[in-house]
């Protein structure tokens, strides 16, 4: 009955729509960021063809299922068996643009460069405490400066951030004409004090 109905409905022709505007946001490809998968993009195929024919997923959720308790007791039941077929593992789609996958993953297995730096404020506010506690994190601590009112193993983590950042601590310890030596010595007391 509800099919008639919607059959029913009077069609409404919307004279406010573009429809070569809305045909063409609908097959628009957004700006790819990607190099490897905007070169073998198909503009005359749909997005999800694309993305399989790469081996790529359009749909994770269709792509890796989460296993359902209840169904696999039913098959369980029914076929009597415990292991699972050959037919059900294969069940990959041969892929003609595998060559883009295998890029996509070379890459995220490269390592990177770590470009993570501190903010000039929180440099300022570590070497400050470094010139005048070195490394008495609980006198850091019970500073009149520490208005955030930090503990001295949220000091010492900063701290210790701090000087694993090459470039910054580098410039801190040029800037107070200290050596290696200084740097090989408070990796030695920060030891200690684990």
């Amino acid at each position: 009955m509800a099919k008639l109905r919607k059959q029913r409905r009077k069609k409404v022709y919307r004279h406010n729509v573009n429809r070569k505007r809305m045909r063409n946001k609908l097959h628009k490809v957004e700006n790819i960021q990607c190099k490897q998968v905007k070169d073998a993009w198909d503009r005359n195929k749909s997005t999800k063809v694309n993305l399989k024919e790469m081996g790529l997923s359009y749909d994770p959720n269709e792509t890796i299922k989460i296993p359902n308790a209840k169904k696999q007791l039913k098959l369980k039941v029914i076929t009597r068996t415990d292991e699972w077929t050959e037919e059900e593992i294969e069940d990959r789609v041969e892929v003609a643009k595998n060559y883009i996958a295998e890029e996509l993953e070379k890459d995220a297995k490269a390592p990177r460069v770590k470009l993570f730096r501190l903010p000039k404020g929180q440099v300022e506010w570590i070497s400050y405490l470094i010139d005048k506690y070195e490394s008495d994190y609980k006198a850091m601590a019970r500073d009149k400066r520490n208005y955030n009112q930090e503990t001295w193993k949220q000091l010492r983590a900063k701290i210790k951030r701090f000087k694993s950042i090459p470039e910054q601590y580098s410039e801190f310890l040029k800037n107070r004409n200290l050596s290696n030596s200084y740097k090989e010595a408070d990796v030695v007391c920060d030891s200690e004090s684990d």
